[in-house]
């Protein structure tokens, strides 16, 4: 859904074709048999800048050629104790005990020598420049993270999210009852850092932390703008506000769009991919008076300019931009019910303060968007659990289209493990196209899959991952493939490729390569994180592709938390393959045998 013109101007006082392409649902195939509106595509045009270079990932002296020998030998050790089940399983109170008994210093002493020097680049914005200079003197970039978090305790963080994620409304009698289960917090489900490995997570404490949360992303886009070039800076929006607004828009978000979805099927139309859905305008205010929501009359003025598609028909997209004129925050916040026959408040009341805590959330973000502009960083949205999804989205959306002109600056985060990747991708690359803003994304399969699964089965609501890694995977592949395919025909989309799986990245080149997308138009780039799959990474940089890690910093008795996800997160990798660290072991025995294990440049 637009944001609408409420959110809108309260931006604009803290600080605004073609036809859709389709897919058919739920197909993934390697290589798409057709194009844009369904014709076989002509081949692509070979590129003015010459064929991109081969990429060899077996090859272990360009893979580490970065790397010193100690580095080498301390990724053998690291990634050797990740795939050790009891040592990972236990390595939360391992750190513990090693930190008491070994004393401050000496602890420290040890982890950046092992975990912290494999997965961390320094403690503060100035150690962190070495390393992100020599990453780059081999053409690879860096997306800065500032990697600390509050080391709460189970029973505190449930606490925390509880009190932040329910309304004052919601604690009157029957109050939570309106509410959708999936967008209700829960007891149970109040920590949500169980079951994720690989994503930082924010408790909601007060505003005066959000503002302090929000310093913190400022000095993180600075130091990225004052260390490398085309740098990107990630931040989270549960961050910068009460996570309950995220909530209560995510089910605003979810029930319109289900509307319309309704509102399809009743016009004969269901089952389609959601951009091929278009409402005849007449039937739907028939449909609408019907219900009781509007008259015919009061409708009118809905349907009229530029909120009607083509041939008198709505989509997703005019019907996204419909809900606006609103002057408060909270009057954002209103469901289509069919049992009541009318529009409805999705809580019965706002507190002052609560309508406070909405704006407060999107002047931090406008903040953001503003510095990242200046300093020409790239602002990278990373994406959440899917009940906060839908307004997270929005939210990054209605940044891109202010601040996304001129090139993408505001980066969105699409998770290809969710049923409804493919609509939510194609939905916003074509609203980009309609408008002439710049498309920009982050491509993961997501990292919340576990805790998604239980959460819905317990609560009772319908799951919304795919059902098997390879579902999720082909979801991957379709998604990219429609990006990269925006790509060829506009060159005014942009993606970022984060994955360490090797098939995922080779099926990116490939198609570069068949739709004539050089590497030095900078419209595809690749992401791993710090300490993993350096023989992706290292061998894209040194042929020419835009290639990046994902670069975490901070003290070290604040990135513990951090450490243990990633010692958790290796596990599995490690269990699925063997491959980085038999690369590993042959360049270290050729630089022994070679004799260049001490020397300068091996």
């Amino acid at each position: 859904m637009a944001l609408p013109s409420a959110v809108r101007a309260l931006h604009a006082t803290a600080a605004r074709v073609g036809a859709p392409r389709s897919v058919p649902r739920g197909a993934a195939p390697p290589l798409p048999a057709t194009g844009k509106g369904g014709t076989r595509p002509v081949p692509p045009p070979v590129s003015p800048r010459g064929a991109a270079p081969a990429v060899d990932f077996g090859d272990p002296r360009e893979a580490f050629r970065s790397k010193s020998s100690a580095e080498l030998l301390r990724g053998l050790l690291v990634l050797g104790l990740c795939a050790v089940e009891p040592l990972v399983e236990h390595n939360r109170e391992l750190l513990q005990l090693g930190r008491r008994v070994l004393g401050k210093a000496l602890f420290e002493r040890l982890m950046k020598m092992t975990f912290y020097g494999q997965f961390v680049a320094g403690e503060d914005q100035e150690t962190i420049k070495p390393l992100i200079r020599r990453n780059r003197a081999f053409g690879v970039g860096a997306v800065l993270d500032y990697s600390v978090e509050e080391d709460l305790s189970p029973a505190r963080a449930e606490r925390q999210e509880l009190a932040s994620c329910t309304s004052a409304a919601e604690k009157e009698p029957g109050g939570a009852e309106r509410r959708e289960k999936q967008f209700r917090a829960h007891r149970g489900f109040g920590d949500r850092r169980d079951g994720v490995i690989s994503a930082r997570t924010y408790f909601y404490a007060d505003e005066a932390k959000c503002d302090q949360h929000m310093e913190t992303f400022l000095r993180c886009i600075d130091a990225s703008g004052g260390s490398s070039e085309d740098g990107f800076s990630a931040i989270k929006l549960t961050a910068l506000g009460r996570p309950q607004f995220l909530l209560q828009f995510s089910e605003v978000l979810v029930k319109w769009r289900r509307f319309f979805h309704q509102m399809a099927a009743e016009q004969g139309q269901g089952g389609r991919a959601a951009l091929e859905m278009r409402l005849e305008v007449e039937k739907l205010q028939e449909a609408l008076a019907k219900l009781g929501i509007a008259t015919k009359a009061e409708s009118q003025h809905w349907f009229t300019g530029e909120n009607v598609g083509e041939s008198g028909t709505v989509d997703l997209l005019d019907w996204n931009s419909l809900i606006d004129s609103r002057t408060k925050l909270s009057k954002l916040l209103v469901i289509p019910n069919i049992k009541t026959r009318q529009l409805e408040p999705l809580l019965s009341h706002f507190t002052e303060e609560e309508e406070l805590q909405m704006k407060r959330m999107l002047q931090r973000m406008d903040v953001l968007a503003k510095r990242a502009t200046e300093t020409g960083v790239r602002l990278m949205v990373d994406a959440e659990q899917s009940y906060f999804q839908p307004a997270i989205s929005r939210l990054t959306l209605e940044m891109q289209r202010r601040f996304n002109r001129e090139r993408a600056v505001i980066f969105n985060t699409h998770q290809c493990y969710l049923r409804e990747a493919y609509d939510n991708v194609s939905v916003d690359v074509e609203l980009s196209r309609r408008e002439g803003w710049h498309f920009g994304t982050k491509l993961v399969r997501g990292a919340y899959m576990e805790q998604e699964r239980e959460r819905a089965a317990k609560i009772g609501y319908e799951d919304p991952i795919n059902p098997t890694y390879e579902k999720t995977n082909e979801m991957y592949h379709r998604c990219l493939d429609y990006v990269l395919e925006e790509i060829k025909h506009s060159r005014k989309a942009n993606v970022m490729v984060a994955t360490h799986n090797e098939d995922t990245v080779k099926f990116t080149l490939r198609r570069m390569m068949e739709l004539g997308i050089h590497p030095s138009e900078k419209k595809v780039c690749f992401g791993q994180l710090l300490g993993m799959c350096d023989q992706i990474t290292f061998p894209l940089g040194q042929a020419g592709f835009p290639v990046y890690k994902y670069v975490p910093y901070g003290p070290v008795d604040e990135v513990l938390p951090y450490l243990s996800r990633r010692a958790q997160e290796n596990r599995g990798f490690m269990q699925r393959a063997n491959q980085e660290r038999d690369l590993l072991w042959r360049e270290f025995k050729r630089r022994l045998f070679a004799g260049t294990i001490f020397s300068a440049d091996p």
